[in-house]
């Protein structure tokens, strides 16, 4: 499968699970993703976000430095690892079990297109790997990602 073809997959597959999720208000999550592109000056038809988890300090070094290599089980795997919006919370407990104090960025693909490779992984599905250094310029939002009973909690946006 070609990358342009991943994407498009991908891509898919988070159109269909936003639009035929049962008893999601669907206008509403359709308004919440433009209104994120909207407040960054986009204004694409179809944006697609994709997410890193970060520790608190390698998102204050992202910060400071303006760009990153990122985790060490990036910088060990020769790319940033990103999940999707129904990938994240596996990506969390799996990776981040019972670790407090992280932060979720949402990233807009458009804007890393050219260094984004879908990959397979956990179970074949495709996962978001960039195979540059994450810029702050990628980064549409930050949001705490806090642990509360036994589980990282989300933004609403992604549910």
């Amino acid at each position: 499968m070609n990358i342009v073809m991943a994407r498009c997959c991908a891509a898919e597959g988070i159109l269909s699970n936003l639009l035929q999720s049962p008893g999601d208000n669907q206008l509403a999550r359709a308004r919440s993703l433009r209104t994120i592109d909207e407040a960054r000056g986009g204004g694409h038809q179809n944006v697609m976000l994709i997410y890193k988890i970060f520790r608190a300090e390698e998102w204050a070094q992202l910060q400071a430095e303006g760009q990153t290599l990122g985790a060490p089980v990036d910088l060990a795997d020769g790319y940033v690892h990103f999940s999707t919006a129904t990938q994240a919370a596996e990506t969390a407990a799996k990776h981040f079990a019972g670790v407090e104090g992280l932060v979720l960025l949402g990233c807009e693909t458009d804007s890393m297109a050219a260094d984004l490779v879908w990959e397979p992984s956990r179970g074949g599905a495709l996962f978001p790997h960039l195979y540059r250094a994450l810029q702050m310029k990628d980064v549409v939002w930050s949001r705490d990602l806090p642990f509360v009973d036994g589980a990282h909690r989300f933004p609403e946006e992604m549910a």
